[in-house]
């Protein structure tokens, strides 16, 4: 499965978190999101204290692990999400 996640960092926490997370190394950073996580991407727009990512993983167990690590500084949301190839045969069954 693909999720998509989204982040709003609590008020104040925008220095004390980007400079721990800039302290992560690749390493440390798979290790908290577990083995079966895949990250594909993930942006931060940094003045407004918000990001995006997009992860894979067939555990949705480890997906909320590793967004529950963080979310005492952020509130995060946590969605599936389909890509276009999926959406058309999703779509494609509609008309059957």
């Amino acid at each position: 499965m693909t999720f998509l996640v989204t982040w709003q960092l609590h008020q104040g926490k925008l220095h004390p978190i980007l400079a721990h997370f800039s302290q992560l190394t690749d390493e440390q950073d798979q290790e908290m999101m577990g083995e079966h996580v895949k990250m594909i991407g993930r942006w931060h727009d940094l003045v407004s204290g918000t990001g995006v990512a997009v992860c894979e993983s067939d555990n949705i167990e480890e997906v909320m692990a590793y967004a529950l690590r963080w979310n005492n500084d952020m509130d995060i949301s946590v969605q599936v999400v389909v890509d276009d190839a999926q959406a058309k045969v999703l779509g494609s069954q509609l008309l059957s």
